[in-house]
């Protein structure tokens, strides 16, 4: 990996294991090779590889080509919809802020 282990917090280690896992289970389900899942998303057989290491490195845009290769985008697209879980349903009547700012955490306000 290309970021030091010791700055990414164990949930996000979890989830890049967790994620490589799976892109490597679906590959194998496509009956793909690490090759022929790179020539098909566009990147090189080595980006496929890391990827499947869970190598923090490899870029969003590369997941996701990757992603579109095996034919999981729009599950993944899905899956990510704040309208498709409890909060995103119940707050959906809502206007949602142009900017959000940050709020006073403290209790203390502008005294």
């Amino acid at each position: 990996m290309r970021s030091n282990p010791a700055s990414t917090p164990s949930a996000v280690a979890r989830a890049l294991r967790a994620l490589a896992s799976d892109v490597a289970t679906w590959r194998k389900l496509r009956g793909l090779t690490q090759a022929q899942l790179a020539d098909r998303a566009g990147v090189s057989r080595d980006t496929i590889a890391r990827l499947e290491r869970g190598d923090g490195g490899v870029g969003i845009g590369t997941l996701l080509r990757a992603l579109r290769a095996l034919g999981v985008l729009d599950s993944v697209a899905r899956a990510l919809d704040p309208y498709e879980t409890d909060v995103g349903r119940l707050r959906s009547d809502e206007r949602l802020p142009r900017r959000v700012r940050p709020r006073d955490l403290t209790g203390q306000g502008d005294a």
